[in-house]
Protein backbone atom coordinates (compact mmCIF):
# COMPACT_ATOMS: atom_id res chain seq x y z
CA UNK A 1 0.00 0.00 0.00
CA UNK A 2 1.50 3.74 -0.42
CA UNK A 3 1.15 5.16 2.19
CA UNK A 4 1.08 9.12 2.86
CA UNK A 5 4.65 9.50 4.09
CA UNK A 6 6.10 7.37 1.40
CA UNK A 7 4.34 9.85 -0.84
CA UNK A 8 6.00 12.63 0.78
CA UNK A 9 9.51 11.29 0.76
CA UNK A 10 9.21 10.45 -2.98
CA UNK A 11 7.85 13.85 -4.08
CA UNK A 12 10.79 15.27 -1.76
CA UNK A 13 13.59 14.02 -3.93
CA UNK A 14 12.21 16.78 -6.54
CA UNK A 15 14.85 18.85 -4.13
CA UNK A 16 18.58 18.49 -4.44
CA UNK A 17 18.67 18.93 -0.22
CA UNK A 18 16.50 15.87 0.42
CA UNK A 19 17.83 14.03 -2.44
CA UNK A 20 21.62 14.38 -0.59
CA UNK A 21 19.97 13.70 2.87
CA UNK A 22 18.51 10.43 2.43
CA UNK A 23 21.24 10.14 -0.81
CA UNK A 24 18.83 8.49 -2.99
CA UNK A 25 16.76 9.21 -6.64
CA UNK A 26 14.15 9.09 -8.32
CA UNK A 27 13.27 7.58 -11.70
CA UNK A 28 10.39 7.65 -13.67
CA UNK A 29 9.35 5.49 -17.31
CA UNK A 30 8.81 2.06 -18.17
CA UNK A 31 11.94 2.07 -20.44
CA UNK A 32 13.99 3.77 -18.64
CA UNK A 33 13.44 2.05 -15.22
CA UNK A 34 13.90 -1.36 -17.11
CA UNK A 35 17.33 -0.22 -18.51
CA UNK A 36 18.80 1.41 -14.88
CA UNK A 37 17.43 -1.04 -13.06
CA UNK A 38 20.45 -3.99 -13.30
CA UNK A 39 22.66 -1.41 -12.50
CA UNK A 40 21.64 1.16 -9.04
CA UNK A 41 20.41 -0.46 -5.56
CA UNK A 42 16.52 -0.05 -5.62
CA UNK A 43 15.02 1.24 -2.16
CA UNK A 44 11.44 1.15 -3.13
CA UNK A 45 9.57 0.31 -6.99
CA UNK A 46 5.76 1.19 -7.84
CA UNK A 47 4.68 -0.41 -10.81
CA UNK A 48 0.86 -0.99 -12.31
CA UNK A 49 0.41 -4.82 -12.38
CA UNK A 50 0.87 -4.94 -16.32
CA UNK A 51 4.14 -3.42 -16.31
CA UNK A 52 5.14 -6.03 -13.90
CA UNK A 53 4.21 -8.84 -15.64
CA UNK A 54 6.52 -7.73 -18.56
CA UNK A 55 9.43 -8.34 -15.96
CA UNK A 56 11.50 -11.28 -14.82
CA UNK A 57 12.94 -10.87 -11.01
CA UNK A 58 13.23 -7.25 -9.55
CA UNK A 59 15.09 -6.79 -7.26
CA UNK A 60 13.93 -4.14 -4.78
CA UNK A 61 13.78 -3.75 -0.83
CA UNK A 62 9.79 -2.49 -1.34
CA UNK A 63 7.93 -3.47 -4.43
CA UNK A 64 4.71 -1.49 -4.42
CA UNK A 65 2.08 -2.59 -6.73
CA UNK A 66 0.09 0.42 -8.11
CA UNK A 67 -3.70 0.64 -7.38
CA UNK A 68 -6.18 2.85 -8.74
CA UNK A 69 -4.22 6.40 -9.50
CA UNK A 70 -1.51 5.70 -6.67
CA UNK A 71 1.22 6.54 -9.82
CA UNK A 72 -0.66 10.13 -10.65
CA UNK A 73 -0.40 11.18 -6.82
CA UNK A 74 3.51 10.44 -6.65
CA UNK A 75 4.41 11.37 -9.86
CA UNK A 76 6.47 14.36 -10.83
CA UNK A 77 6.30 13.99 -14.82
CA UNK A 78 2.78 15.96 -16.32
CA UNK A 79 2.18 12.62 -17.49
CA UNK A 80 2.65 9.64 -15.52
CA UNK A 81 3.90 5.85 -17.19
CA UNK A 82 3.88 2.56 -15.46
CA UNK A 83 6.32 2.58 -12.99
CA UNK A 84 8.80 4.84 -10.35
CA UNK A 85 11.42 3.88 -8.67
CA UNK A 86 13.41 5.06 -5.61
CA UNK A 87 17.07 4.61 -5.89
CA UNK A 88 20.55 4.86 -4.06
CA UNK A 89 22.65 6.91 -5.24
CA UNK A 90 26.15 5.29 -6.47
CA UNK A 91 29.40 6.41 -4.60
CA UNK A 92 32.07 6.29 -7.15
CA UNK A 93 35.70 7.26 -6.84
CA UNK A 94 37.10 9.13 -9.08
CA UNK A 95 40.78 7.65 -9.91
CA UNK A 96 43.36 10.42 -11.77
CA UNK A 97 45.59 8.08 -13.15
CA UNK A 98 42.50 6.32 -15.20
CA UNK A 99 41.73 9.39 -16.69
CA UNK A 100 45.25 10.13 -18.61
CA UNK A 101 44.77 7.10 -21.28
CA UNK A 102 40.66 7.62 -21.96
CA UNK A 103 39.42 10.71 -22.92
CA UNK A 104 36.89 12.34 -20.34
CA UNK A 105 34.45 15.64 -20.17
CA UNK A 106 34.63 17.99 -17.60
CA UNK A 107 31.46 20.46 -17.54
CA UNK A 108 32.13 23.95 -15.64
CA UNK A 109 29.12 25.17 -15.21
CA UNK A 110 26.37 23.93 -16.74
CA UNK A 111 23.31 25.12 -15.39
CA UNK A 112 20.14 22.76 -17.34
CA UNK A 113 19.17 19.81 -16.02
CA UNK A 114 18.02 19.31 -20.08
CA UNK A 115 21.37 19.66 -21.32
CA UNK A 116 23.32 18.00 -18.52
CA UNK A 117 21.31 14.96 -18.91
CA UNK A 118 22.18 15.14 -22.95
CA UNK A 119 25.31 15.30 -22.31
CA UNK A 120 25.53 12.24 -20.04
CA UNK A 121 23.62 10.72 -23.06
CA UNK A 122 26.19 11.70 -25.81
CA UNK A 123 29.06 10.63 -23.51
CA UNK A 124 27.79 7.28 -23.12
CA UNK A 125 27.10 6.99 -26.74
CA UNK A 126 30.74 8.32 -27.84
CA UNK A 127 32.42 6.05 -25.00
CA UNK A 128 33.28 8.21 -22.87
CA UNK A 129 32.77 6.99 -19.49
CA UNK A 130 33.22 9.88 -16.58
CA UNK A 131 32.52 13.73 -16.49
CA UNK A 132 34.38 15.58 -13.83
CA UNK A 133 31.95 18.63 -12.88
CA UNK A 134 32.48 22.08 -10.98
CA UNK A 135 29.77 21.99 -7.91
CA UNK A 136 27.58 24.76 -9.73
CA UNK A 137 26.85 22.07 -12.86
CA UNK A 138 23.46 20.83 -12.45
CA UNK A 139 22.74 18.02 -10.11
CA UNK A 140 22.76 14.27 -12.13
CA UNK A 141 20.20 12.97 -9.88
CA UNK A 142 17.65 16.21 -10.30
CA UNK A 143 14.60 13.71 -11.80
CA UNK A 144 14.88 16.04 -15.07
CA UNK A 145 18.65 15.16 -15.83
CA UNK A 146 18.15 11.50 -14.93
CA UNK A 147 14.90 11.09 -17.54
CA UNK A 148 16.78 12.95 -19.86
CA UNK A 149 20.08 10.91 -20.10
CA UNK A 150 17.33 8.07 -20.91
CA UNK A 151 19.38 5.27 -19.35
CA UNK A 152 22.72 6.66 -19.91
CA UNK A 153 23.29 7.32 -15.92
CA UNK A 154 23.59 3.72 -15.83
CA UNK A 155 27.33 3.18 -17.54
CA UNK A 156 28.82 6.89 -17.61
CA UNK A 157 30.16 7.93 -13.75
CA UNK A 158 29.78 11.24 -12.77
CA UNK A 159 31.93 13.33 -10.71
CA UNK A 160 31.85 17.00 -8.73
CA UNK A 161 34.74 18.96 -7.80
CA UNK A 162 36.88 21.68 -7.94
CA UNK A 163 37.66 21.96 -11.20
CA UNK A 164 40.95 24.51 -10.59
CA UNK A 165 41.96 22.59 -8.14
CA UNK A 166 41.93 19.58 -9.32
CA UNK A 167 42.86 20.52 -12.77
CA UNK A 168 45.90 21.91 -11.08
CA UNK A 169 47.09 17.99 -10.16
CA UNK A 170 46.31 16.35 -13.65
CA UNK A 171 49.81 16.85 -14.92
CA UNK A 172 50.77 15.62 -18.45
CA UNK A 173 47.49 14.79 -19.89
CA UNK A 174 45.93 17.78 -22.61
CA UNK A 175 43.08 19.94 -21.55
CA UNK A 176 41.00 20.69 -24.55
CA UNK A 177 38.31 23.88 -24.27
CA UNK A 178 35.59 24.56 -26.37
CA UNK A 179 35.73 28.68 -27.30
CA UNK A 180 34.53 31.43 -29.34
CA UNK A 181 38.28 32.26 -30.32
CA UNK A 182 39.86 28.79 -30.19
CA UNK A 183 41.39 27.27 -33.13
CA UNK A 184 39.21 25.53 -35.79
CA UNK A 185 38.44 21.91 -34.72
CA UNK A 186 38.97 20.22 -38.02
CA UNK A 187 42.00 21.21 -38.63
CA UNK A 188 43.91 20.56 -35.44
CA UNK A 189 45.58 17.61 -34.14
CA UNK A 190 43.36 15.62 -31.50
CA UNK A 191 45.24 13.41 -28.80
CA UNK A 192 42.90 10.07 -28.44
CA UNK A 193 43.47 10.54 -24.33
CA UNK A 194 42.29 13.62 -22.44
CA UNK A 195 40.20 16.40 -20.78
CA UNK A 196 36.98 18.15 -22.90
CA UNK A 197 36.19 20.67 -21.14
CA UNK A 198 32.07 22.19 -21.54
CA UNK A 199 31.35 25.46 -20.40
CA UNK A 200 28.55 27.23 -18.98
CA UNK A 201 25.31 28.36 -21.20
CA UNK A 202 25.54 31.75 -21.43
CA UNK A 203 29.03 32.90 -20.00
CA UNK A 204 31.04 30.18 -21.27
CA UNK A 205 34.61 28.39 -19.31
CA UNK A 206 35.14 30.74 -16.49
CA UNK A 207 38.12 32.57 -16.25
CA UNK A 208 39.91 29.65 -13.23
CA UNK A 209 39.39 27.05 -15.37
CA UNK A 210 40.34 28.46 -18.52
CA UNK A 211 43.88 29.17 -17.35
CA UNK A 212 44.14 25.25 -17.08
CA UNK A 213 43.26 24.81 -21.14
CA UNK A 214 45.85 23.70 -23.04
CA UNK A 215 44.28 23.96 -26.04
CA UNK A 216 41.62 26.04 -26.97
CA UNK A 217 39.33 24.74 -29.95
CA UNK A 218 36.48 26.18 -31.81
CA UNK A 219 33.73 24.88 -34.04
CA UNK A 220 33.45 27.20 -37.19
CA UNK A 221 29.90 27.62 -38.56
CA UNK A 222 29.24 27.43 -42.37
CA UNK A 223 30.01 29.21 -44.35
CA UNK A 224 32.90 30.76 -42.73
CA UNK A 225 31.46 34.52 -43.76
CA UNK A 226 28.37 33.95 -43.50
CA UNK A 227 26.02 35.47 -40.84
CA UNK A 228 24.82 33.10 -38.08
CA UNK A 229 24.07 32.29 -34.73
CA UNK A 230 26.18 33.88 -31.87
CA UNK A 231 26.53 30.57 -30.48
CA UNK A 232 25.41 26.83 -30.29
CA UNK A 233 23.74 24.82 -27.58
CA UNK A 234 26.55 23.69 -24.90
CA UNK A 235 25.13 19.79 -25.71
CA UNK A 236 24.63 20.49 -29.37
CA UNK A 237 28.84 21.69 -29.34
CA UNK A 238 29.63 18.95 -26.79
CA UNK A 239 28.23 16.56 -29.43
CA UNK A 240 29.61 18.23 -32.59
CA UNK A 241 33.44 18.22 -30.57
CA UNK A 242 32.90 14.45 -29.17
CA UNK A 243 32.06 13.38 -32.92
CA UNK A 244 35.41 14.87 -34.21
CA UNK A 245 37.82 13.61 -31.42
CA UNK A 246 36.64 9.94 -32.47
CA UNK A 247 36.86 10.55 -36.07
CA UNK A 248 40.37 11.52 -36.02
CA UNK A 249 40.92 8.34 -33.93
CA UNK A 250 39.12 5.86 -35.55
CA UNK A 251 40.11 7.22 -39.26
CA UNK A 252 43.65 7.80 -37.86
CA UNK A 253 43.62 11.84 -39.15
Amino acid sequence: MLSNNKIKFIRSLEKKKFRNESVCFLAEGNKLIADILPFFECECLIAKASWLATQGDIRTKELIVAEDNDLERVSLLKTPQDVLAVFRQPQYILDDESLKNELSLVLDGIQDPGNMGTIVRLADWFGIKQLICSPDTADIYNPKTIQATMGAIARVRVFYTSLPDWLSKMKDIPVYGAFLEGKNIYTEALSPSGLIVMGNEGKGISPAVEKMVTQKLYIPNYPPEAESSESLNVATATAIVCSEFRRKIIYHL
